[in-house]
């Protein structure tokens, strides 16, 4: 008999998690290493942010909260739907979580039964799958295609409804390529599940105002009302507010699934860190006269990796409208030997022989469900990306 429980045999670790350790060990050993693999911004904390962080522990504010959220930071998170998204919730609809991934796992641990199916498009985020399994779902994957910027058709997603299909989980702008839906990709995404009353939709909106260019931002049931009632937007303060560590997320929603999912909360964490409650407080109520100006940062980052690896012999990589990530092809590379000797056979030996032979640390696409690509994380700055993206290009260049 084993000790362990059968649950994590459907498991793998984070391999993002994975990679940037790896590049920490080998900075740490001495090795020169970029990493383009952690998913969070470089900028620092806003200061009143951190202010009233630190406001909070001098008026000890240090105690257990209500479950999931202080009712203060409940009505501001009311607000912002309100005036970002147009969408009218009230506290009792609203949970806030230990970041956005405790609280899409609340939200599959209070309603999937063995046999439900959770449609995710793909490339996905690592932790999408993973979780479904955890919960006792089975994830379904439905392919986006490099030609169409990795965003899946209506056509698609109506192929993959089942009478078993219990959620729609839906990206945008996505992790790992970047790609956001117009409100018109959108909308013919929303008509197919109008016509299935049964799916429910699961929103991660986390890269909201990572938008670039002329690509809008727009969510499910803001494009179409129709879905309000069975529809979670989940949110948070990590990637916009430059608040990773603080670890909060949060979500709206039919009261009856928010009550469910306080159920799992109160037997898991409890509440989040009531510290960092304050400070997301200040995040969504105070100043947000930044966020335009740190989009259009990442904008020029983005042009700056995107014209780079396309620089780059047996590499395409699409431009996409928002997060901080790309997601490039390297079809043209597989089957072929690195200048040091490395055959490399998919993309896992790619990006290994990348950080082995150049100290470039970037996600192998496998671990994103579409292969063979690789993710780059361009959260850092212009002359770290124009470095890491020249020993790129001088690694393809010696491919043989």
């Amino acid at each position: 008999m084993t000790f362990l429980s059968a649950t994590l045999d459907r498991v793998k670790p984070s391999p993002t998690i994975a990679v940037t350790t790896k590049a920490a060990e080998l900075k740490a050993a001495g090795r020169d290493v970029i990493g383009l693999g952690a998913g969070e911004p470089d900028f620092d904390t806003p200061d009143n942010i951190k202010a009233a962080g630190q406001a909070a522990i001098a008026a000890g504010k240090t105690r257990y909260t209500a479950v999931d959220g202080i009712p203060e930071l409940k009505t501001a998170i009311c607000d912002k739907f309100s005036r970002d998204n147009g969408l009218d919730y009230s506290p009792a609809q609203v949970t806030v979580g230990t970041g956005g991934k405790q609280v899409l796992y609340n939200a599959f641990m209070a309603t999937l039964n063995p046999g439900d199916e959770v449609i995710i498009p793909a490339p996905y985020w690592v932790s999408y799958p993973d979780m479904v399994l955890l919960g006792g779902g089975t994830p379904v994957f439905v392919e986006g295609q490099i030609a169409g910027g990795y965003k899946i058709t209506p056509a698609q997603l109506e192929a993959a409804i089942t009478p078993n299909t219990k959620w729609f989980l839906f990206n945008s702008p996505s992790n790992p390529t970047g790609a956001g839906y117009s409100w018109s990709e959108l909308k013919a995404l929303t008509d197919v599940l109008l016509r299935h009353p049964h799916v429910w939709v699961m929103s991660d909106d986390m890269y909201e105002h990572l938008a670039f260019g002329n690509f809008k931002f727009c969510t499910p049931a803001q494009v179409e009302p129709q879905l309000y009632d069975r529809t979670l937007t989940v949110n948070g303060v990590s990637k916009a507010y430059a608040m990773t560590g603080w670890r909060i997320g949060y979500a709206a929603g039919p009261e009856t699934l928010i009550r469910a999912m306080r159920k799992v909360q109160s037997q898991s964490t409890s509440n989040p860190c009531s510290v960092s409650q304050y400070a997301a407080l200040e995040a969504l109520t105070g100043p947000q006269d930044f966020l335009p100006d740190n989009a259009r940062m990442f904008q020029a980052r983005r042009d700056l990796v995107v014209d780079a690896l396309n620089a780059c012999a047996g590499i395409s990589c699409p431009r996409p409208e928002g997060a901080f990530y790309v997601y490039p092809s390297i079809a043209d590379c597989i089957g072929k030997t690195s200048a040091a000797g490395t055959k490399i056979g998919n993309d896992e030996d790619f990006a290994t022989a990348l950080l082995d032979e150049t100290g470039v640390a970037v996600v192998f696409g496998a671990a994103f469900g579409l292969s063979p690509n690789f993710r780059v994380s361009y959260a850092t700055s212009d002359a770290e990306l124009a470095e890491a993206c020249a020993r790129i290009k001088s690694f393809c260049d010696g491919l043989h």
